[in-house]
């Protein structure tokens, strides 16, 4: 019971300081060279949703505080302990590209939350979109819309 309520008083301290650290990037503080900067909700990444199950299931999950993994200044959900190791063993296989903002909106060179029930996968990559206009818009020319989101992503994250 005391490692529990531990576990979880950890967790809730590390997602408010991460929630502090995402405000002031997005308050206009440049981001690091080389850093990955995913887009969060209160210190979750992609709403909670299990980015494993994007792959593995005919709709998104919601993952478990349970099954939960700090990475890349986020904490990221798992619907199981299954889902949880695969993405341990290779979590860029299974994180949302452009660090889970907007892909239609990186190509347009801003960046706006992507919504993980409008998503697509090209090429084994899980791209997340603000919402389904956009990806409809996306999926009428997406090899031209990801290269147009990958040549802005870094100056994105310089904040330039």
């Amino acid at each position: 019971m005391l490692l529990y309520r531990l576990k979880s008083l950890l967790l809730t301290m590390a997602c408010g300081l991460l929630l502090a650290a995402s405000l002031g990037v997005v308050a206009g503080q440049r981001a690091m060279a080389g850093t990955v900067y995913f887009s969060v909700q209160d210190g979750i990444a992609i709403r909670g949703y299990d980015p494993v199950s994007f792959f593995f299931a005919e709709t998104p999950a919601r993952g478990h505080r349970s099954h939960a993994v700090m990475w890349k200044g986020a904490v990221w959900l798992f619907q199981s302990a299954e889902n949880q190791s695969r993405f341990e063993s290779n979590p860029r296989a299974f994180a949302p590209r452009f660090g889970g903002h907007c892909a239609y909106g990186m190509a347009r060179g801003r960046m706006s939350d992507g919504d993980p029930l409008a998503w697509e996968i090209v090429d084994g990559q899980l791209f997340l979109f603000h919402n389904q206009r956009v990806e409809d818009l996306w999926r009428a020319n997406h090899d031209a819309m990801i290269q147009a989101a990958r040549a802005v992503w870094p100056d994105i994250l310089r904040g330039e």
